[in-house]
């Protein structure tokens, strides 16, 4: 059913397939979500171990979720961006799991589905959202250079004979004349009346509860959102009040905190790395991180299992900045890529509102969250989990909420860059820093929720993302693009965090003296990518 969804767990046995998104595949997922459902509420959940009862609470939230997408949002409606094949076929190429010679012979076979691919796709599409659209013509476009320069280098590469090679760059003109024919067909496509990118409060609530699973509801995670943000307001003045004699004694503190806060912010983020530098900048912070940690002993990094930091690909360009690709369960062994965005080619004012909004403290941040111990590390974990269901079906706000809760974890324990591997106390400028990272995954959450189920305008959301919560003006406007073309990953952050860090510190009250930080991460990340409220419930027992 999911040869795409198969493949990016390592799973390997259907890469020559591309699932064709018509009504009768729908018919298809819909009688297999009823027949697994029917043979799984046949156990007893009283009987099944702690770790078993998560499996069965995860395959039930999954099969239930499909169902939803399916019968209730209908996102293969009105999001064109759900469809574009290059995504996977840049893995097959990137990725060195089987002979280079068999993953372009599958390459091939599954170029053979493209055309009828994008044919149900566009007999799919119903009044889609204008945002959407913009967005699958861009990432479309974006990915022909699989099926050009990319293919080319693999084929120059292999063993394969002429006319295979032939054959193979035949069928990539197909499958280039497809996209371009579907990018130009969103681009003619006579929609008078687009549906609009907001879920609406029902769809949102229900998408909140199947996506994130979390422990608390949309409305609590808001609420605390909304409260955390004011906390950490406070928090930022007091550096504030501390760090301007050192940096602005010739000028007078406002007595508006928001207003002296972000002179103070901008007097900081003037230290930044040049547009040319901005990857070479992140590969040499890994390894520091990774001696910090092993120094203060917070977590076992396993050596075997590469970090490689490349060029974001330009399929995935126009939502986030940094990413993380990790392998799947079935293909432990596979590299493990950090994404990184390119500013070749931005204009010169562009760049410096980005280099600014990544300064010299908020990349090291960045790197613990996206990298080390942040992503990179818990999905090496994950994947050797004992139980495949929650390595397969990862819960984002528990994978999401652990890398927040690292950059809070890491600053506490004493990180700072400028002080290297000794450092005891993290400077007040990379705490105000901090503080307005975090202040980020507060506001992603407060952002979500309002532009989805309150009709936030795109005014109010820049207020909140540039006077609340402090960031530049490309940052907040890549940010209102992300809320228009998303629902719900925003808050991932900051509900997987809040949990988190309330389980850690639960746990400390609970075990006093006998408390070891480095044993709670490794005990919390054995569980695999599993929703928080089960993994406590796990390691309680």
């Amino acid at each position: 059913l999911y040869p795409a969804w198969a493949s990016s767990v390592g799973y390997h046995k259907y890469d020559n397939k591309l699932g064709i998104p018509d009504a009768k595949s729908r018919d298809r997922e819909l009688a297999f979500c009823k027949a697994q459902a029917d043979s799984l509420h046949s156990f007893k959940i009283s009987d099944l171990s702690d770790a078993n009862k998560t499996d069965y609470f995860l395959i039930d939230n999954q099969l239930k979720y499909i169902e939803w997408g399916i019968n209730e949002q209908r996102a293969f409606e009105w999001d064109p961006s759900g469809y574009n094949v290059s995504g996977g076929f840049a893995d097959m190429l990137a990725n060195e799991y089987d002979k280079l010679d068999t993953r372009l012979t599958n390459f091939y076979e599954k170029m053979g589905a493209v055309p009828a691919y994008y044919e149900a796709a566009k007999n799919n599409i119903v009044n889609p959202t204008k945002e959407h659209t913009e967005l699958a013509i861009e990432q479309n476009l974006g990915g022909v250079s699989v099926f050009e320069k990319d293919l080319e280098e693999a084929l120059t590469k292999s063993g394969l004979d002429d006319a295979m090679k032939g054959k193979i760059r035949e069928r990539a003109k197909t499958t280039i004349a497809a996209i371009k024919g579907f990018a130009d067909w969103l681009k003619n496509l006579n929609n008078a009346y687009p549906r609009s990118f907001r879920l609406g409060k029902g769809l949102y609530q229900r998408k909140f509860e199947l996506e994130l699973q979390s422990g608390y509801s949309a409305d609590q995670v808001y609420a605390f959102a909304v409260t955390h943000k004011l906390e950490l307001h406070e928090k930022m003045f007091e550096i504030t009040k501390k760090l301007w004699p050192k940096y602005l004694k010739s000028k007078t503190m406002p007595e508006d905190k928001l207003q002296a806060i972000r002179i103070m912010i901008d007097a900081l983020s003037v230290k930044h790395t040049q547009p040319g530098s901005f990857q070479s900048e992140i590969e040499k912070q890994i390894p520091e991180l990774i001696a910090f940690i092993k120094k203060k002993d917070l977590i076992y990094i396993d050596p075997s299992k590469p970090l490689v930091v490349r060029k974001e690909p330009d399929y995935m360009a126009g939502v986030a900045g940094a990413s993380i690709n990790a392998p799947g369960p079935y293909d432990k062994n596979g590299n493990t890529y950090y994404n990184v965005g390119s500013l070749a080619g931005w204009e010169k004012e562009k760049a410096e509102s980005y280099l600014r909004e990544y300064n010299h403290y908020i990349l090291q941040i960045l790197n613990i969250h996206e990298a080390i111990p942040g992503h990179y590390t818990q999905l090496v974990y994950a994947n050797q989990s004992p139980s495949i269901i929650k390595s397969i079906l990862g819960n984002n706000a528990m994978i999401e909420g652990w890398a927040v809760y690292a950059e809070r974890m890491m600053l506490e324990n004493g990180y700072d860059g400028d002080k290297g591997v000794n450092s005891t106390e993290a400077s007040p400028e990379m705490w105000l820093m901090y503080y307005k990272w975090n202040l980020r995954s507060t506001c992603n959450t407060i952002l979500d929720y309002s532009v989805h189920t309150k009709d936030m305008s795109k005014d109010a959301a820049m207020h909140l993302l540039m006077d609340e919560a402090f960031q530049q003006k490309a940052e907040a406007e890549g940010k209102w693009r992300r809320v228009s073309v998303t629902q719900v990953q925003l808050c991932c952050y900051f509900t997987g965090y809040t949990e988190i860090y309330n389980l850690r510190e639960e746990v400390k009250k609970k075990v006093g003296n006998k408390f070891s930080l480095k044993k709670f991460h490794e005990k919390f990340l054995s569980f695999g990518s599993a929703p928080v409220k089960y993994i406590k419930v796990m390691m309680n027992n």
